[in-house]
Parts: structure tokens; C-alpha cells; sequence
């Protein structure tokens, strides 16, 4: 190594195992190099003897280096982007010092041993003060079921953003599926933590089924039916579903924190699927259980606004009802449009009535119309969409709905709008203070009255069925020694 460079962007790194006599012998002399020389600058690791080979693997293969043993020096060019040129173990160190500064070490071998054991003592002190320091900041432990799938790809950045939760809240992403997708789980794993999002304390993944949810602050349960060719018959469908979902049910009430939030979103079952969670785990909070229709409505409104020839934005107040992803209405009765390009203009924010904007003989053909696009462009989404839904009601359940907008989320009836009581239907709610509350306060016309009749009937004959089923199941099992897999593999159609 040149004997010229210029030691006021070099930088030397020290790193050894914490109880390693050479590494405390090689420590020393580099404080005394430091303290009489104005420009030789240091800088010292210390690992645990249980993580140092481990470590040491991973820094000479990111590096390309051959080094075996305790310590590993090397100098960092700052003035080059910080790259490393290795100058090896203690022996090397030795020399380098008596060659160029003619100073080496008289340390005994008594004495290094000593040091050592000081080092590994103080090193596992500072270990236990930086876990309590951590330990004061709870993050938010999130967990993701089905977490393969591509929604729960496109998710991750949106909840470690700061966006969703805030952006002082640190969180913990837990992401879940079974053994054959655990590559796939790694990858997600190691690309978030690539990413180095500031707010994300940690991100893991699970493949046991009993460790799931564990200190769950908000449950995201992205698990699908995946049709298979054959067409398998509604009441199999049913019956997977809720015997999957009795298992999280047991789970959540097991191992989650008592105010845990959970999310039923996907393409099948939405409702169902909150029902059941609901259904068997009676201790989980019914508020606390909502199944997704922001995604349904996201999409009618961005079919509508291309009609309108205006931004997905400026489309407020389309509401779903009924069975998220089964017979749903979207009611546009209450819509309203924000920069339409007609005779009648306001200042920014100024809406109007879609009613007057559409002629009302057209409204029946749009919604139609909007049906169909719906229907026919769900198999190609491959889970931005549903992504941004879960994030935005996620957003919304923590730091409440935009004033006066209408929100569609399937919650746990009770009544409301001649409904029901005791089934999961899709409704309008605005999220204020940490939680929702239905919008009783709009007018319902006589035909969405009708057609509410018509759906609640089908989530009726749902519930029964999948009730039926569950009763010809075997007895629950404490053990979890098997976990049907319907659900598992539900999620790969790609939405």
C-alpha cells in the first residue's frame, strides 16, 4: 500500500470478534496511532463471537477477499466511494505499523486475554442497550397472509413509505404463505430491505402456521380461491374458505393483540371470508373486522371517469353494496364529478351531480357498461390496484376519510338501511378517530332498496351454506397438524 496516500480521506476499519485477544491487541496500537497522528483515522466493529464467522463470510465475498480468521483490517479511500483495500489479520497490521511508523506492540499475552474478555463483556452490555432503546419504540407488527401473492409485492413500499401510518411510526412487516413459496417470500424480503425504507424496523417472513400472527397490530388476509379448470362446485369453494379461515380465527385470537385490526381482501370471498374470522374468533372485536370494497370502487370510478373523459380523481361517492366480490351493486345514485368540461365551471374542488352530467336515460347503460369493464379487466390486474386499496383504507382507518366522501367497506350488519342484522355487507362509511361509522344519513331511492333485498338474500344463502359445511368438518384440532390448502394456493391468479 502506498506510503503516499492521503491520510485525510483514509480511513481505517478494525473489526474482530468481540473476545478475540488480537483483535484487542490490534485495537490498542490503532487508539495510540489515532492519538498521535493528526490524519490516521479508525474506525472499530465489533461482532459476537456466535455472528462473527457468519459476517466475516458475507464481507469478504461482497468484497473479494480471502481471509480466515480474527481480526480483518482494512482502509476505506474515502475520496474513492469508500473502497475497501484489505490489509489483513494482526501480523499484518504489526508490520505495517513498524514499517511505516516504526511503533509496534510490547502487549502481553496475559494481558490481551484480559482485554478481550473486557471487550466481549462491554460489547454485550452495548447489545442490551440498544434492544431496550429499540424496545422503547413499539412498531406496528403487520402481518400478511398469502404474502406471494403480487398485491402483497406492490403493498410493502406503500406501508413503509410513512404514507399509510404516519411518518413517525416505525413498523414490522410479517409476510406468511406456505413452504413452497418460501424463494419467493425471500426475495421480497431481501428487495424491501434493500430498499431501506426509514419507518421499516423490520421485515420477516413465516412459513409455520403457528407462528402466525403474533402481536398482530393490523391483519391483512390475502388468501383466494383459485378456480381450477374443472369448475369445482360453490359449496368446495365454501367449505375451503371457512375452515381456513376458522384456523386464522383460532390464531388471531391466540396470539394477536386484543385491538387487532384485520382486513379480508382478494378477489373471492371477501365477505365470506370477514364472516368467518368473525364467526370463530367471538373474542376478536366485530368493528375491528372489515372486508375490502375499495378496490371495486376505484375501479368503477376510473371506468367511469374514462367515460367522462376526466381524471379517476374528480369522481366521488360511487358506492358498493353487498357482496364485495360476489352479486354487488354499484350505486351511482349518489356520485358526484369534479372538473367536467361543460358550460358550468366553479373554483377548485367545486363538483356536480353525475345525475346532471349523464342524461338519466343513460345511467342505466353506463352502469352496465362500467359492469362489464369491471368484469372483464379483473383477470389482468396483477395488484397495483388492490395494493393502493388496502394501503388507502389503512390510511384512512388510522387518520380518517376526507371530510364528506364516502367510503365502501364491508362491515358486520346491524340493521342499518332495512338490512339484515349479522351478515358482512358492503355499505358507505366515513373513518373518523380511529374507526368508522355507517352513513345512515343517506337517502336510499326505492329501486337501490330492492336490489339491497335481492343481495342480502345471496349473502344469506352464503353464510348458511358455509356454516353447513363447517359443521360436517372434523373437530378443531389445538395442534394444527394439518391446514387445508385452498386457500394457500389461492392467491396466484394474479390480481
Amino acid at each position: 500500500m502506498s506510503q503516499n496516500l492521503p491520510f485525510a480521506h483514509v480511513l481505517d476499519v478494525f473489526t474482530g470478534r468481540a473476545n478475540c485477544p488480537y483483535y484487542a491487541k490490534a485495537e490498542l496500537l490503532a487508539d495510540y496511532l489515532q492519538a498521535n497522528l493528526p490524519d490516521f483515522r479508525v474506525h472499530k466493529i465489533t461482532k459476537h463471537p456466535d455472528k462473527w464467522e457468519e459476517w466475516l463470510h458475507d464481507i469478504c465475498e461482497r468484497n473479494g477477499w480471502e481471509h480466515k480468521c480474527s481480526p480483518i483490517i482494512w482502509r476505506e479511500l474515502l475520496d474513492r466511494g469508500g473502497k475497501g483495500l484489505l490489509l489483513g489479520g494482526i501480523n499484518d497490521f504489526l508490520e505495517y505499523a513498524q514499517h511505516y511508523y516504526g511503533i509496534t506492540s510490547t502487549m502481553l499475552s496475559e494481558e490481551m486475554l484480559d482485554i478481550a474478555e473486557e471487550n466481549l463483556q462491554a460489547h454485550i452490555e452495548i447489545e442490551k442497550e440498544e434492544e431496550e432503546i429499540k424496545s422503547l419504540i413499539n412498531p406496528l407488527q403487520i402481518w400478511i397472509t398469502s404474502a406471494s401473492a403480487p398485491t402483497c409485492y406492490h403493498l410493502i413500499p406503500l406501508l413503509a413509505n410513512g404514507e399509510v401510518f404516519g411518518m413517525t411510526t416505525e413498523i414490522s412487516i410479517h409476510l406468511l404463505d406456505t413452504d413452497q413459496f418460501t424463494e419467493v417470500l425471500c426475495g421480497i424480503v431481501m428487495e424491501a430491505e434493500d430498499m431501506a425504507f426509514p419507518l421499516l424496523r423490520s421485515i420477516s417472513k413465516h412459513t409455520e402456521i403457528e407462528e402466525a400472527f403474533l402481536q398482530a397490530d393490523v391483519i391483512i388476509v390475502l388468501d383466494d380461491i383459485l378456480f381450477k379448470p374443472e369448475v369445482p362446485l360453490l359449496e368446495d369453494c365454501i367449505r375451503e374458505v371457512s375452515e381456513v379461515c376458522r384456523v386464522y380465527a383460532h390464531l388471531i385470537e391466540k396470539n394477536a393483540k386484543s385491538g387487532v385490526r384485520v382486513i379480508s381482501a382478494g378477489k373471492t370471498f371477501v365477505n365470506l371470508k370477514a364472516m368467518m374470522i368473525m364467526t370463530y374468533g367471538p373474542s376478536i372485536k366485530p368493528e375491528n373486522i372489515i372486508a375490502l370494497a375499495t378496490f371495486w370502487e376505484s375501479a368503477a370510478k376510473a371506468t367511469l371517469a374514462r367515460k367522462l373523459n376526466i381524471n379517476a380523481a374528480g369522481v366521488k361517492d360511487v358506492i358498493i353494496w353487498g357482496n364485495v366480490t360476489g352479486w354487488s351493486y354499484i350505486d351511482f345514485s349518489h356520485a358526484k364529478v369534479c372538473g367536467y368540461d361543460s358550460a358550468i365551471w366553479g373554483p377548485p374542488g367545486f363538483s356536480r351531480p353525475l345525475c346532471n352530467v349523464i342524461y338519466d336515460g343513460q345511467i342505466c347503460s353506463e352502469f352496465l357498461s362500467v359492469q362489464s369493464s369491471l368484469s372483464s379487466r379483473e383477470y389482468h390486474c396483477v395488484g397495483m390496484s388492490p395494493a393502493h386499496a388496502v394501503a388507502t383504507v389503512l390510511r384512512y382507518w388510522y387518520h380518517g376519510s376526507p371530510p364528506g366522501e364516502i367510503v365502501s367497506v364491508g362491515i358486520l350488519t346491524e340493521g342499518q338501511f332495512c338490512i339484515p342484522e349479522g351478515i358482512i355487507f358492503s355499505m358507505p362509511v366515513r373513518f373518523q378517530n380511529g374507526s368508522w361509522e355507517v352513513m345512515t344519513d343517506l337517502e336510499v331511492n326505492e329501486t337501490t332498496q330492492e336490489i339491497l333485498g335481492l343481495l342480502t338474500h345471496d349473502l344469506i344463502q352464503e353464510k348458511l351454506v358455509a356454516l353447513k359445511k363447517i359443521k360436517e368438518m372434523r373437530p378443531y384440532r389445538d395442534d394444527l397438524e394439518t391446514l387445508p390448502t385452498g386457500l394457500q394456493v389461492g392467491c396466484r391468479r394474479k390480481y
